[in-house]
């Protein structure tokens, strides 16, 4: 039975499987996002394509140069990809990506509290925005009188976020 045009929900199972990107130095993109951001390196297509992963996914994040060697930045005031999300599973791993980025010295664009979750925005050596982030538990999301989410931006506390390495695993 096919399904009726305005009555259909993508299945909650439903989930982003992963994202590839046209970067203009593919060793740059792997030191972004292999050596800083920790993904592991799955396959490689010869000097071209590199594919990497969280856990031992076949991959998360694509890298290639077939259109894009020695290109510039895409411009920032026009259509695209605004940034790729990747979410941590819990606010002590944000803190260890944060510490990270500190002590590379990679710099930030943003950090913000959204009610669901706690986020940090940078971008990569291509200037693709990044956000790193963690959700709190579902039980904890802010809603409306209405019941309808309440996601807000405010200032993330990134020294209360730090403290997260005090404590133990």
């Amino acid at each position: 039975m096919r399904t009726n045009m305005n009555d259909y929900i993508i299945p909650n199972a439903t989930h982003i499987g992963h994202i590839h990107l046209k970067v203009s130095n593919l060793e740059r993109a792997l030191k972004f996002y292999r050596d800083l951001l920790g993904f592991e390196l799955t396959t490689m297509y010869g000097d071209q394509a590199a594919f990497l992963s969280a856990g031992g996914y076949h991959h998360h994040i694509g890298l290639n140069v077939w259109n894009s060697k020695d290109a510039p930045p895409a411009p920032a005031h026009g259509v695209g990809l605004y940034h790729t999300a990747i979410v941590y599973p819990t606010r002590r791993d944000l803190a260890v990506i944060l510490d990270r980025l500190l002590q590379a010295n990679y710099p930030l664009t943003g950090s913000a509290d959204h009610g669901v979750s706690e986020a940090l925005y940078l971008n990569d050596p291509d200037g693709n925005g990044v956000e790193l982030y963690w959700d709190r538990p579902k039980e904890q999301w802010p809603q409306h009188p209405d019941g309808s989410l309440e996601m807000y931006t405010r200032r993330l506390d990134l020294e209360g976020l730090l403290k997260e390495l005090d404590t133990t695993k």
